[in-house]
C-alpha cells in the first residue's frame, strides 16, 4: 500500500498540504479531486519520488511497480508506434528489446568471439521474458493501441510523424502495457475520442492493480472509481463511493458543519455575554475565570470553504432564418481516402446536432466545411439568412494575443463593455481576482480554452460550431458552460467526447460512417443523444454497451 502520513508541503507562500494523511490500498480505484493548484500533480510526483514532503512521510513499498501517465510527453522518434509503446512498458519492454538486440548479435559475424556469452545471456533473457508472458506482448500492444484509436497503418508507422495528441496516446499505451501494481493517471481522457474513452473505461475497470486518477469527465470517473480523495485547504479527505456520491456526501457534510458552526457560535456568544456581564463582579470572578479557560480550550469549528461558481447571464443572439445551413451533395477526400461522399443535410433554427463517428470518419472535416475554413471537393455548403456563425476549434486559441493580459484581451475585443461586465464574464469562466492580470502566454491550454469560449459567448453568434469545446475544462466550468448553452436560443453543430455534454445539449444526431463505423453512408437520427443510445444500443459507433 502507499501511504501519506502527516505530510506538509509548500512552495514559497503557497501552502499545499498541512499535516495531511491518505492511504491507497491494493486494488483500489480512487479519483483524486480538488481545485486547480490544490496539489494533485504534486501528490503524484511525491509517489514517484520526483518531489519530497517538507514534513511527514510518503511510504511506497520498494518492490511495488508504479506507472505514471502525465500530460507532458517527451519527444518520440526513430521507432514505429508499436516499438515505442513496447519500449516504455516497463521490465517486459526492456526484455523485448534486449532479445531483439541479442538476436541481431547472434547473426553478426563480427561478434563470433563473444558468442558464448551472447547465447548464455539470450537463454537467461528468453526464460524471464517467457515466464512473464512476453510472447504475447506484441499482440497485447496492438490490442491496446487499437483500443486507443490507432489503425494498423499508424501502429506500424513512424511515431515521429504523429501529432502531440496522438503521441499522448502512445505514452498512455506504454503505461497501460506495463500493467503496474499502481497506476497514476493525470487527466487520461483529454486527448481521447468517445470510442477510446469507453474502451479505456473497460480496461481500467478490469485492471487488478490500484488506480489513482484525476479526470474532468464525470461519467468516466463515475464508472471506474469506488473512492474519492479530495484535496482542499491543505487536507486530504476520503469519501467511499463514486463522484456523484462524493458530491452528495460533501454537500451533506457542509450542511452539518454549517449547523455545528451556528450552534457553536451561539454558545460562544452566550458564554462571552456572561463573561462581559460579570467580569467586574468579585463574587463571580471564579466562574468568569473558569469560563474564559473553557473557551480557550474549545476547538473552533470553521465554516466549510464554498466553491465559488460565478453565474453569468449570456445574451441571446439575433434570430436567424429557418434554414441555418444546407449541405448539398458534399464530397471530400484526402489523397485516396474518401471521407465524405455525397453528404446532404439541412440544419434548421434551434436544432442542436452532435456529430458522431469513429476516428477518421470526418467529424472535424465536416465542421471545418460548415465553418468555411475548408472547401468541399464538390457540392455546396449554403448558410441561411441572417446566420452569424461562431466556430470553436483548438486552433481558435491562436486568435489570442500572447503579449496581453486576460483583462487587456477582453478590453481589446469588447471596447464598449464596462470593466465590471468583463470581470463578471471572466469570473464565470473561473478567472477571478489577480487571474485577470495573467499574461496569455503564461496560460495553460485549459485556461486559453476557457478564455476563447468566454469571448465567443459574450456577444454570441446564432450558429455555434464547436469542435471538442470541453477539452481541458474542469468540471465546474464545464457544468457552467452546459447550463449556459441549455438556455442558448440559437443553433448548434458540435463534436464532443463528453457524454454529459452530449446528453444535455443535443436534440439531433448525425452518425458518420454509419452504425458499423465503416460504411460511407451517414445516418441522421431525429432525436437526442439519449434517444440515439437507446435506439442503437451503443454510446458511440461500433462500441456496444
Amino acid at each position: 500500500m502507499i501511504s501519506f502520513s502527516n505530510i506538509s508541503k509548500q512552495y514559497g507562500k503557497q501552502i499545499l498540504f498541512v499535516d495531511a494523511s491518505f492511504q491507497l490500498n491494493p486494488g483500489e480505484k480512487v479519483g483524486l479531486v480538488g481545485p486547480n493548484g490544490s496539489g494533485k500533480t504534486t501528490l503524484f510526483r511525491m509517489i514517484v519520488g520526483e518531489e519530497t514532503a517538507d514534513e511527514g512521510e510518503v511510504s511506497v513499498p520498494r518492490k511495488m511497480t508504479v506507472g505514471y501517465f502525465r500530460q507532458d510527453v517527451e519527444e518520440m522518434s526513430g521507432r514505429s508506434v508499436l516499438d515505442e509503446a513496447i519500449a516504455g512498458s516497463g521490465r517486459l519492454g526492456d526484455l523485448h528489446h534486449e532479445l531483439e538486440a541479442l538476436q541481431n548479435a547472434m547473426s553478426d559475424p563480427a561478434k563470433a568471439d563473444d558468442m558464448d556469452r551472447i547465447l548464455a545471456r539470450f537463454g537467461e533473457v528468453q526464460e524471464e521474458y517467457d515466464h512473464a508472458g512476453g510472447y504475447g506482448l506484441e499482440a497485447q500492444a496492438r490490442e491496446v493501441l487499437e483500443g486507443l484509436g490507432f489503425d494498423e497503418e499508424r501502429i506500424d508507422g513512424d511515431v515521429g510523424a504523429l501529432s502531440g495528441g496522438w503521441k499522448m496516446r502512445v505514452a498512455m499505451a506504454r503505461v497501460l502495457l506495463g500493467r503496474p501494481d499502481v497506476l497514476l493517471m493525470d487527466e487520461p481522457t483529454n486527448h481521447l475520442d468517445i470510442e477510446s474513452i469507453i474502451w479505456l473505461e473497460g480496461f481500467l475497470t478490469s485492471l487488478p492493480g490500484a488506480l489513482l486518477m484525476t479526470s474532468h469527465d464525470r461519467e468516466f470517473m463515475n464508472r471506474i472509481v469506488t473512492k474519492i480523495a479530495e484535496i482542499d485547504g491543505g487536507e486530504i479527505t476520503s469519501y467511499s463511493g463514486n463522484y456523484d456520491f462524493y458530491e452528495r456526501e460533501r454537500a451533506i457534510r457542509e450542511t452539518n458543519r454549517e449547523a455545528a458552526y451556528a450552534r457553536q457560535q451561539s454558545m460562544l456568544a452566550k458564554e462571552q455575554r456572561f463573561i462581559d456581564r460579570f467580569a467586574a463582579h468579585a463574587a463571580k470572578a471564579a466562574q468568569v475565570q473558569s469560563r474564559v479557560k473553557a473557551l480557550e480550550k474549545i476547538e473552533k469549528i470553521e465554516l466549510p470553504k464554498k466553491r465559488k461558481v460565478v453565474k453569468f447571464d449570456f445574451r441571446q443572439p439575433p434570430r436567424s432564418g429557418d434554414q441555418v445551413v444546407v449541405l448539398e451533395d458534399i464530397s471530400k477526400k484526402y489523397g485516396r481516402r474518401v471521407v465524405h461522399d455525397g453528404l446532404s443535410a439541412v440544419i434548421r433554427r434551434g436544432e442542436r446536432w452532435c456529430v458522431m463517428g469513429k476516428n477518421g470518419a470526418g467529424k472535424t472535416t465536416l465542421l471545418k466545411m460548415v465553418a468555411g475554413v475548408l472547401p468541399p471537393d464538390s457540392g455546396d455548403v449554403k448558410l441561411g439568412a441572417n446566420v452569424k456563425l461562431g466556430y470553436f476549434a483548438q486552433q481558435a486559441l491562436d486568435v489570442l494575443n500572447p503579449d496581453l493580459t486576460i483583462e487587456e484581451q477582453l478590453q481589446q475585443d469588447f471596447p464598449q463593455e464596462s470593466i465590471g461586465s468583463l470581470r463578471s464574464l471572466a469570473g464565470a469562466f473561473q478567472f477571478s481576482g489577480d487571474d485577470t492580470d495573467k499574461k496569455i502566454r503564461a496560460l495553460s491550454g485549459g485556461e486559453k480554452t476557457r478564455l476563447v469560449i468566454a469571448i465567443m459567448l459574450l456577444n454570441p453568434p446564432n450558429f455555434l460550431v464547436l469542435d471538442e469545446p470541453t477539452n481541458h475544462l474542469d468540471m465546474a466550468t464545464k457544468e457552467m458552460l452546459i447550463d449556459s448553452l441549455r438556455d442558448f436560443e440559437g443553433t448548434m453543430l458540435f463534436v464532443s467526447h463528453d457524454r454529459a455534454f452530449l446528453r444535455a445539449l443535443s436534440n439531433r444526431v448525425i452518425e458518420l460512417g454509419g452504425e458499423s463505423g465503416t460504411d460511407a453512408e451517414p445516418h441522421l437520427y431525429p432525436g437526442s443523444y439519449v434517444e440515439y443510445v437507446a435506439r442503437t444500443g451503443h454510446e458511440a459507433p461500433g462500441v456496444h454497451t
